[in-house]
């Protein structure tokens, strides 16, 4: 964090944000979450009038995976998710710093409060990283989502599978659902982040912390509020062919997102759109610290470095 509370919009290069960016993401997924996503999905995915028959919370979740297919397991689809934050840190921040300019140097000369521009903002490239680097979230979902029985044998054959059976647009499967789920979740996340940002630096926080502490508060509101469109996102990555290979074999067909909405409504509940949320939490809360603080310390170094 900037010393003197300074927007994190209004900080960097657009390069320095780029390369911070990515490092960021990357440094996040590696240190942080790629168990814990794996055990996210499989809850999400899960219909829960049978949980009391397979799992029923994260910690069983977590055992059986390990106890049925090994530790390793716990790391299904590692290498998609890695390029996915790799790419997506740099797409999302570089296009949130570029919005940012362009808002404040408009020619009409008018700024936006500075909630209303960071909500914009921040939607904007939550929206646009998730349609840039959607394919690899659908790839690390359906690596996430086999059991013993391994439906792709390798990342190659996984999107040679996909395309030969359901074409180019296979790899976008719930792609509406998951802008509709990132676009106001980004968008809530970059505003709250952004206030609480301001507010921390004043309390001199040891090591730029107060990042870390922004990002674990902005990350669980945000998340809260829109996170059944992601359990729907989801539900819909694993549709096609290979639907009733995957761990769980009764997943149902689900076409849209409303429509999928409704369906989950009916067959389990309210509560069915929001499983996996502890886990999700869990993951959020230390994810986006991370996240931030990477980001800062990185943006830091590439300034000083520019410097020199």
């Amino acid at each position: 964090m900037s010393d003197d509370g300074k927007h994190l919009k209004d900080e960097g290069s657009n390069k320095q944000v780029i390369l911070a960016g990515a490092t960021a993401g990357l440094i996040s997924r590696s240190f942080c979450i790629a168990p814990l996503d794996v055990v996210k999905i499989r809850l999400q995915l899960q219909i829960q009038p049978t949980l009391s028959a397979i799992n029923k919370g994260a910690i069983r979740t977590a055992k059986n995976i390990v106890k049925e297919e090994g530790i390793r397991a716990l790391w299904k689809g590692n290498v998609p998710a890695e390029l996915l934050y790799l790419l997506y840190g740099g797409a999302q921040f570089s296009t949130y710093h570029g919005l940012a300019s362009l808002l404040r140097d408009n020619a009409l000369g008018v700024r936006l409060p500075d909630a209303a521009e960071s909500f914009v903002c921040g939607a904007v490239a939550g929206g646009a990283a998730t349609a840039a680097t959607y394919p690899l979230d659908l790839l690390r979902t359906r690596f996430a989502a086999q059991g013993r029985e391994r439906v792709y044998h390798s990342l190659r054959a996984c999107i040679r599978d996909i395309y030969r059976s359901e074409g180019p647009r296979g790899y976008f499967q719930g792609l509406g659902a998951g802008v509709g789920q990132v676009v106001p979740y980004m968008g809530l996340f970059f505003a709250n982040y952004e206030t609480l940002r301001v507010l921390l630096a004043q309390l001199h926080w040891a090591f730029g912390s107060g990042d870390a502490v922004a990002g674990v508060l902005a990350g669980i509101l945000a998340k809260t509020g829109v996170f059944p469109l992601d359990l729907v996102r989801k539900r819909l990555q694993v549709q096609g062919p290979s639907r009733e290979r995957y761990v769980y074999q009764n997943i149902p067909v689900y076409k849209g997102v409303v429509a999928t909405l409704r369906a989950i409504v009916r067959l389990e509940g309210w509560r069915g759109l929001y499983g996996g949320l502890t886990v999700s939490l869990v993951k959020a809360a230390p994810a986006s610290a991370i996240t931030m603080w990477t980001y800062g310390r990185a943006l830091k170094v590439l300034s000083e470095l520019d410097r020199d």
